[in-house]
């Protein structure tokens, strides 16, 4: 009888033990969960102090963290129109991701010609601000995630706001005050529309690309998008602007959906 009370005290003891762990992980979960909604929540009205991909180039590679905050109205009219000319034509239309370059993005890589990216600018400044540089589904899952936070959360204006403070634009530069001081010797304020395509041509190389010494390549996409962003004209961020932004977006999606099911086979 005694070994028979034994092993049921023991089984007892196991099955309290395996369910305070499960309860440790589940707290666990629950408190990575909220803070995950508390940080960008409080960056809705607080400047990120510093990034991830700040730490990991300081840390890894011993690079300087050059950066220095100014609000959207202190940034180059210029330099949001080619933000969004250059990256993300449909930013203030979309929810955050934009199916139509998605679809594009797609069909181009299957045709094995070039990889063609699709990620908007919220998506890029939840990955800038939140996440670390990998290609990874878990990664990308994360950034996801994030886009929907911030996309609920902040703004439009506040997006491209910290976007265009937190984006790396060369060895230890963040941002586009410091690049601009770096690069051109002014503040972003004053960069021109030259200078401002420059800039925006050299975002999704940084390391390897210099606005202020532009290969051939560097002038001729920086012609593209100065031309561009003219046709877009200037970027507002009022209601007014940002309903009509999401109309014609919802237009150019119902077309897009319509020309896919023609080509579908059943």
């Amino acid at each position: 009888m005694s070994q028979k009370k034994g092993k049921k005290t023991k089984g007892k003891s196991s099955g309290k033990g395996g369910k305070r762990v499960l309860g440790i992980i589940l707290k666990t979960l629950l408190i990575i969960f909220l803070i995950s909604i508390l940080i960008p929540l409080i960056y809705r009205w607080i400047n990120p102090p510093v990034t991830p991909l700040m730490l990991i180039r300081k840390f890894k590679n011993d690079a300087p963290i050059e950066k220095e905050w100014v609000e959207i109205d202190d940034i180059s009219q210029h330099l949001i129109d080619c933000a969004v000319a250059a990256e993300d034509n449909n930013f203030l239309g979309h929810n955050g991701f934009d199916n139509g370059a998605i679809e594009r993005a797609i069909k181009e890589n299957e045709k094995g010609k070039r990889k063609l990216g699709a990620s908007t600018i919220s998506q890029q400044t939840a990955k800038n601000v939140f996440l670390w540089p990998s290609r990874t589904w878990f990664r990308k899952g994360c950034e996801v995630y994030f886009t929907f936070l911030i996309e609920h959360l902040w703004s439009k204006q506040r997006i491209m706001e910290v976007y265009l403070n937190v984006i790396e634009t060369g060895n230890g530069i963040y941002g586009c005050e410091a690049a601009a001081k770096h690069y051109f010797h002014k503040s972003a304020k004053n960069l021109s529309r030259r200078e401002a395509a420059l800039l925006t041509v050299c975002y999704p190389a940084p390391l390897k690309r210099n606005p202020a010494k532009p290969t051939a390549y560097i002038n001729k996409r920086a012609n593209q998008i100065s031309l561009l962003s003219t046709k877009i004209g200037k970027i507002k961020f009022d209601d007014e602007s940002i309903a009509k932004a999401k109309e014609r977006y919802q237009k150019r999606e119902e077309k897009r959906k319509a020309k896919s099911d023609k080509i579908l086979p059943f």
